[in-house]
C-alpha cells in the first residue's frame, strides 16, 4: 500500500515565534507564519504531524522558483533538520527579499 507524502492540514495558530494569530491559508497546508516566516519542527512528511521534535524552525534562505515563487528553507533551532516548504502569497514579501538577497 501506497503511503502519501502530503496530508492537508491548513488549522491556524499562534505563532511560537512571534505570537502573531495565524489564520488558515484556504487552499493548501499553512506551515509557516507570514509575518516572521518561522516554523515549527512538527512533521516528517509535510501536514502528518509526525515530528517528535517541536522545535522552531528559522527562515534561513528564499530561493526565487518562476513557476512556484519563493521556496522557503528552514533549519530548526533544536535538532538543527532543514526542510523546504513554498511561500505562501500573504508571506513578508521583505523578509523573502531580505533572505534571497542574503544567499
Amino acid at each position: 500500500m501506497e503511503n502519501k507524502r502530503f496530508t492537508k492540514n491548513d488549522a491556524g495558530f499562534v505563532c511560537a515565534n512571534c505570537g502573531f494569530d495565524v489564520p488558515p491559508l484556504g487552499y493548501t497546508s499553512r506551515n509557516h507564519c507570514p509575518r516572521c516566516l518561522c516554523s515549527l519542527h512538527l512533521d516528517v512528511n509535510p501536514g502528518d504531524r509526525a515530528a517528535e521534535c517541536g522545535g522552531i524552525m528559522d527562515p534561513v534562505r528564499a530561493d526565487p522558483d518562476p513557476k512556484k515563487g519563493f521556496i522557503l528553507t528552514h533549519r530548526c533551532r533544536t535538532c538543527g533538520a532543514v526542510r523546504r516548504n513554498k511561500a505562501a502569497a500573504d508571506d513578508d514579501r521583505g523578509m523573502l527579499i531580505r533572505l534571497t538577497a542574503g544567499r
